[in-house]
């Protein structure tokens, strides 16, 4: 899998496949349907499979009050879309010029021209083109002009809705990354550098990384359960978010206490993932009581991440691989 910051370095290795275009955010199940189809068509084609995304979000640029918070940094969203066959991923500059191209010159001139594509798939809502004046009808009539395959492929549908990333980001936002996590393909993480704290922690015998630098959408305040990953390394880990009303602190603070961990870890970037909430943040009456808490939260994100680690290696049906979300859904081949 290869991260393309642009199309004037080795376009030769993107030309000539399948693509896919849009913002892939979150890579949840919806987005993996997607993915499967685009494998299939450059299997079909003999060609690569790539994902054409935009960097910034064009909503950055156009209304940067309303740009939603990013669910995933562009070299991990490479990595969740390798695991589902994707060859390379672009991450195209987006500037006013390209959101100026109409939806004729945007197709002519990157997907037909540049990538020469062989074959597209796409939802039924995707949308392109100054304006977003383009849809889905728009890209068939100018593939069928190109002698250009397009695959439309259904959203995916859970009992709660269409799977997309605005959904994950309500999850998210509300701090239930376990129902997030079952809409991704993989579970929710965040990346930020270690920075100083107070050392309170380390003073109680719960020593924790505080994360700052923090680019993507963070959960709602809570104790989590996750895992930390340090170069090759996994680490169980307890997740504070919010402010320490113990110690009548406002700010606002991410602290990860990995188990069983004594090394120093400031100035590193760490990646933090998280598997369930625990409960709120609540005052407590004394450190004694407070401790006893951290005890009980060490204990239960063990629990949770040797759980975890037990259904991650257990075998899948072929039905609950492909559709995971509890609903049929359609598949558009």
């Amino acid at each position: 899998m290869k991260l393309f910051h642009s199309l004037e370095s080795g376009l030769s290795e993107l030309r000539l496949g399948a693509i896919t275009i849009g913002n892939f955010d979150g890579v949840h199940h919806g987005h993996a349907r997607i993915l499967r189809e685009l494998r299939r068509q450059a299997d079909r084609v003999r060609g690569p499979a790539v994902v054409f995304t935009f960097s910034p979000h064009p909503v950055q640029i156009l209304r940067p009050q309303q740009t939603p918070p990013p669910l995933t940094w562009p070299e991990r969203k490479s990595v969740l879309l390798a695991e589902l066959g994707v060859d390379a991923m672009i991450a195209y500059p987006t500037d006013r010029q390209l959101l100026e191209l109409s939806p004729k010159m945007f197709f002519q001139t990157i997907v037909h021209g540049e990538l020469a594509a062989q074959a597209l798939v796409e939802g039924p809502n995707f949308y392109f083109g100054k304006g977003r004046s383009g849809n889905i009808d728009t890209l068939q009539r100018l593939c069928q002009k190109a002698e250009i395959n397009l695959h439309i492929v259904e959203p995916l549908l859970a009992p709660d809705g269409v799977v997309s990333s605005s959904r994950l980001r309500q999850l998210i936002q509300t701090g239930d990354v376990q129902r997030a996590q079952q809409l991704m393909t993989q579970p929710y993480r965040i990346r930020g550098t270690v920075v100083p704290g107070e050392r309170r922690g380390a003073t109680i015998g719960f020593p924790t990384a505080n994360l700052d630098r923090v680019s993507t959408l963070c959960p709602a305040p809570g104790v989590y359960a996750g895992r930390t990953f340090i170069n090759q390394s996994t680490w169980d880990t307890a997740i504070h978010i919010g402010d320490n009303p113990t110690f009548q602190e406002d700010e606002v603070k991410i602290e990860c206490h990995l188990l069983d961990f004594s090394e120093s870890l400031y100035g590193q970037s760490l990646e933090v993932e998280f598997l369930r909430r625990l409960r709120d943040v609540v005052p407590f009456n004394s450190v004694n009581e407070l401790q006893g808490q951290l005890h009980r939260d060490v204990a239960n994100t063990r629990n949770v991440c040797r759980e975890f680690t037990a259904s991650s290696q257990a075998p899948q049906t072929k039905t609950s691989a492909a559709n995971p979300c509890g609903q049929p859904g359609r598949n558009y081949e």
